[in-house]
């Protein structure tokens, strides 16, 4: 969160949204740093007047001492984001970012998700931590992700069920399929939840682009080894923006419900899809069927697959992959009589389009009572307007 907050256009106005979340007796501070020689920033969360660290501290004490806990479900994990002041957008990639953490943890411990109960992960501090990521990435839009591979530090780590080994297990379950090393430095350097974000928002991993950068910042770690203890972050643009390749996924289903179909949809793109789409088609003997078809980056091949083969009838799915050029976009906001609404500028090639963002317009309809259309006509003449 230190680290993607300087990449905001304006740091104090993101501490200031942050502190106007909704988390109760929950503040949180930017401070300015300086490690190694090298000046950055760190997040402090501040919880009835205690640094994230004390509680943390607190909390392994009073574990020690067998004291009683509370412990929150998952459900009621999601329950308080969806009551959070952040944009719809935020809270989808939360609740993402916490179903895949007790996914891991239940794979791990072999349990049902709905018997995960989360003990540092319930807590506020990790709550704003996570929702803080999702909020900052939303501000800064990137039209793509890349993440190096990840060091997740080697030795043991002490827990909430004893000493175990580095990473630790719900790490490990989730970097699956993502290049990792150890690296030299005894400790843990990657949690199950720097893990899930790295995961759930990365297009790809690897070494940097050639790329022309704006901005870098180094978000500072609170803890001190024998090297730099951060996150360092690079905004700018690809020299190579327009073209990038992404995988299609196809299988023929001549014998599936509308309903089915349509549930289907909603899986694949929880698993990744980047779009999801449907063709009329005619298999053999006439008989009328249709062709679904999702689009996906490679790190998500797996898990698209998956869904597929799983909440379709098919007994095989085909894959390859493409090269596409795509327009780049940004988001912008235009002010209306119906409140703030973005809008989507696409451009490249000498083309340029706009379109306000749906779910931006379907919000702004359904709160003051108007037709999606009515939203749609008044933003794009406050837009034209503007210019």
């Amino acid at each position: 969160m230190a680290a993607l907050s300087q990449l905001c256009p304006e740091v104090d106005k993101f501490i200031e949204k942050m502190n106007e979340i909704g988390l109760k007796n929950t503040v949180v501070n930017f401070v300015k740093t300086e490690k190694c020689g090298i000046c950055g920033a760190s997040i402090d969360v501040i919880i009835n007047g205690e640094t994230e660290e004390n509680c943390k501290r607190e909390h392994h004490r009073e574990h020690d001492e067998k004291h009683e806990h509370h412990h929150s479900s998952i459900d009621n994990i999601l329950s308080l984001i969806r009551s959070l002041n952040v944009p719809e957008n935020v809270k989808n990639k939360s609740i993402e970012v916490y179903r895949l953490l007790a996914s891991a943890e239940a794979q791990v411990h072999g349990k049902e998700i709905s018997h995960i109960h989360f003990h540092e992960l319930g807590t506020l501090d990790a709550i704003c931590d996570i929702v803080g990521c999702c909020l900052a990435l939303d501000i800064i839009s990137p039209e793509k992700i890349i993440v190096s591979p990840i060091c997740t530090g080697f030795g043991s780590v002490k827990c909430q069920h004893g000493i175990l080994p580095v990473p630790a297990p719900a790490t490990a379950h989730i970097l699956k399929e993502i290049p990792i090393y150890g690296g030299d430095i005894k400790g843990e350097l990657c949690t199950p939840t720097g893990a899930a974000l790295l995961k759930t928002f990365a297009h790809s991993f690897g070494s940097m682009p050639v790329m022309n950068i704006e901005k870098t910042s180094y978000g500072m770690g609170k803890k001190d080894f024998e090297r730099l203890n951060c996150v360092r972050a690079f905004l700018g643009e690809s020299e190579e923006k327009s073209s990038e390749n992404v995988y299609e996924i196809s299988c023929n289903l001549d014998d599936i419900t509308a309903e089915e179909l349509a549930f289907s949809y909603d899986l694949l793109f929880e698993a990744g899809a980047l779009d999801v789409f449907v063709t009329p088609t005619v298999m053999k003997k006439g008989r009328l069927s249709q062709i679904l078809t999702a689009l996906f980056y490679e790190k998500d091949k797996t898990a698209v697959a998956k869904a597929m083969l799983m909440h379709t009838t098919t007994r095989g799915v085909r894959i390859s992959s493409h090269a596409r050029m795509t327009l780049e976009s940004r988001i912008e906001e235009v002010q209306t009589k119906y409140g703030n609404i973005k809008i989507k500028v696409s451009s490249g090639y000498g083309i340029t389009k706009i379109k306000p963002e749906y779910e931006s317009v379907a919000a702004a309809a359904k709160k003051f009572g108007v037709t999606f259309a009515e939203v749609q006509k008044i933003a794009m003449g406050s837009l034209k307007n503007a210019n």
